[in-house]
This record gives C-alpha cells, structure tokens and sequence, in this order.
C-alpha cells in the first residue's frame, strides 16, 4: 500500500484531494495544525492518519515524513518551510515530492494576462526564492505553477503547460487541481523532475473569468 503525506491537509486543494485518495489504495497521513482538532470526521476513517503539527517544527517534519513514498506540500509560498520540508525528506530518505505553487514565478506569462497577472500579483521574489529551494533540493519534485483558482464542482479539466512554454490559459479549479495531484499519486513518473504549469483548458483571456 502507497503511503502518501497531506502537509497542509486544511488547504482549500486538500479538501477535494483527501476523498480521491482515501479511494485510491493509500495509507493516507494528513498533517496540520492543530490537525486531530480540525480535521476529526477524518481521525477514525480507514488507513488515515492524523497529525497535529507544525512545519516550521523540524521534528514534527520528520515524524511526520518518516517511512512516506509520496509528500504534497499544499503551500510552498515559504522559504524556510520548503527548507524545513527538504532537509526532513532527505533526512528520512524520502524523494517523491508534489508541491503547490503559482503561475508567474518563471516569467512564463506573456501578453495582456501577463500584464494583469504582474500587477495582482505584485512583487512575487519571495514565491520565486521559495521555488528555488525546491528546484535545487535534488527531490524528486514536481512543481505545480497553477493558473487562478476557483471552485465548480464536476470540473476537474486540467492541462499541462511544460517550463519554458508560454502560460496563457487563466485559470483553474481546485477540483482540477487535486485531480492532478491523485494521477500523480497513482502514477509517480507523471511530472516527475519538473516544474510544471497546471490550468483549465481554453481558458486564454486577457483576465480570468470570475474578475
């Protein structure tokens, strides 16, 4: 059985991901902050494990990291976490990493979207120094540079946009997006080594649709 952990396992993406893999054939580890108390209709639940924790704890990393084939970090916004996230999967010799970021870190998109993502998006350098530390890690990551989020139910559409390739599709559901994370679950080579864009398909507006 795969073991896979949740590190953000209250994240807006989480609560969509957690269901698809509880139906996968996981031993699902789901760790947050004060995480037996948010997240008790999940504490009895089969082949799940919950855990409070913190990560900027390094021994909660650990703990938590230890004996897992597969990390989803929810948020990887912060530098020092995404550190503290490395340095506990290489000290527990786990590789398979998945984490979530943000479309714009690589200059990737162009036109008028590109103008309006730069202006909400403002001095983004510290979601590009958190990205670093993943990309130079030497893990097995995939970094998950999504479109604008939103929610629809039933709308899992997702497309994947490689580095280096304009980034023109606007947004994303989360649904979508969990629905990514789950096939990499189920198929680790997908993505594998890479920083990847992830958006909705013919979505290519000058802003998405929900602004």
């Amino acid at each position: 059985m795969k073991r896979v952990l949740i590190l953000g396992a209250t994240s807006n993406i989480s609560r969509y991901l957690i269901p698809k893999l509880i139906h996968q054939d996981v031993f699902l580890t789901l760790f947050a902050r004060h995480g037996q108390q948010r997240l008790t209709a999940l504490v009895a639940k089969p082949h799940t494990h919950v855990m409070s924790g913190n990560w900027n704890n390094l021994a909660d990393l650990e703990q938590a990291v230890s004996n897992q084939d597969i990390v989803y970090l929810a948020t990887g916004q912060f530098i020092q976490a995404n550190r503290n996230v490395v340095t506990a999967m290489k000290s527990q010799r786990v590789s398979r990493l998945i984490v979530a970021s943000e479309l714009g870190i690589e200059n990737e998109v162009p036109g008028k979207f590109g103008q309006w993502n730069r202006k909400m998006m403002g001095n983004n350098q510290n979601l590009i120094d958190a990205a670093e530390v993943i990309k130079q890690s030497d893990l097995n990551y995939t970094l998950m540079r999504m479109a604008w989020l939103y929610d629809a139910p039933d709308n899992e559409h997702y497309e994947l946009i490689p580095a280096g390739q304009p980034f023109r599709d606007t947004q994303l559901t989360r649904q979508a997006a969990a629905a990514f994370v789950a096939d990499v679950v189920k198929n680790p080579k997908l993505a594998a080594h890479q920083s990847i864009g992830i958006a909705e398909p013919n979505t290519q507006w000058d802003k998405p649709s929900f602004y």
